[in-house]
C-alpha cells in the first residue's frame, strides 16, 4: 500500500476532477545530496563549496515502472548488464576496450546506482540534468524508459522531474527548473515521475550556475574576421552518439554525493 501525499494546490482542488489527474500524487520520497555548490559569499572572498540536499516525491501512480527504476538507481542498484565488448582497430585502443569489459564484467553482479554520479547539462530556465554515472557503470546498457499507459502529466510547473523514453537514454533524470515554459521536448520525449518537494533553492541555485559555452563564441572576431560564426557546438543528449558532451557542463564539478529512499 502506497502513502500518498498530493501536490495539487489549494487553487486547483476546487477544480473539476478530471484536472487533479493533472497534478501528480507523491507515493514515495528520495533524496539527493548535491556535493560542488557553492555556499553564500562574495565574489571578493567566496566562501567554500557546500553538500547540499533535495527531496523528490516520486509518482508512483502516474509513472510505476519508472518510478520503480529511480528508486532502485537511487537505493540498492538497478540490475544492468554489460554491454558487448567493442571491437577496436589500434592494438592500443582495443587492450582499453577490454580493460572497461572485463571490468564491468567483475562488477555486474552489482546494480547501478548514483554512487559519484554528476550533474551534467544546465540549460538556464529549461534543464537540469542529473545521473551521468561514475566510470565503473559506463559499459552497462541503459534501462528503458518506459509505461505501459501513457501520462497526462506534463511540465508545467517549476522541479518537475522527468526521464527520457527510449532504450537510448542513459541512466540519468532531468530536473525542469522553470523560469520560461517548457521546451516541447521535454513535453513530447520525457515521461514525469515525480517532483522536487524540497530544496527549490538548491535548484534555483543550480540553475543560475555558469556552463561551458563554447558554441556561443564568435571564432572569426576573435582572429579578426568581420563575419560572426558560430563555434561547433558539443551539446547533446546522454546516451546520444556522443557519450560525454561539453557544451553546457556547469564550470564547476557538481556530484551526487549520496542519494536514497526515505
Amino acid at each position: 500500500m502506497f502513502a500518498t501525499t498530493s501536490l495539487v494546490p489549494s487553487s486547483v482542488l476546487a477544480a473539476p476532477a478530471n484536472q487533479d489527474d493533472l497534478a501528480g500524487t507523491v507515493t514515495d520520497k528520495v533524496f539527493v545530496e548535491i556535493k560542488g555548490l557553492p555556499s553564500a559569499g562574495s565574489a571578493e572572498d567566496p566562501a567554500p563549496a557546500t553538500t547540499q540536499r533535495i527531496v523528490i516525491g516520486l509518482f508512483g501512480q502516474d509513472a510505476p515502472k519508472s518510478v520503480e527504476k529511480l528508486k532502485l538507481l537511487m537505493g540498492p542498484g538497478l540490475p544492468a548488464v554489460c554491454k558487448p565488448k567493442e571491437e577496436r582497430v589500434m592494438q592500443r585502443e582495443q587492450l582499453e576496450a577490454n580493460k572497461v569489459y572485463n571490468s564491468c564484467i567483475e562488477s555486474e553482479k552489482n546494480g547501478v546506482n548514483y554512487d559519484y554520479a554528476q550533474i551534467w547539462r544546465i540549460v538556464k530556465n529549461e534543464r537540469i540534468d542529473f545521473g551521468s554515472v561514475a566510470g565503473k557503470f559506463i559499459a552497462r546498457e541503459y534501462p528503458t524508459w518506459e509505461e505501459s499507459q501513457p501520462s497526462k502529466l506534463t511540465h508545467d510547473r517549476p522541479g518537475l522531474v522527468s526521464v527520457r523514453k527510449g532504450s537510448n537514454s542513459g541512466f540519468g533524470f532531468t530536473v525542469f527548473p522553470g523560469g520560461s515554459s517548457a521546451p516541447d521536448d521535454l513535453n513530447d520525449n520525457h515521461i514525469v515521475v515525480g517532483q522536487v518537494i524540497e530544496g527549490l533553492d538548491v535548484m534555483n541555485l543550480i540553475n543560475n550556475l555558469p556552463v561551458v559555452a563554447s558554441a556561443k563564441v564568435n571564432y572569426k572576431g576573435i582572429t579578426g574576421g568581420q563575419s560572426f560564426q558560430e563555434g561547433p557546438s558539443r551539446a547533446c543528449r546522454y546516451g546520444g552518439t556522443q557519450l560525454y558532451c561539453n557544451e553546457n557542463k556547469p564550470l564547476q564539478k557538481l556530484t551526487m554525493y549520496r542519494t536514497g529512499i526515505l
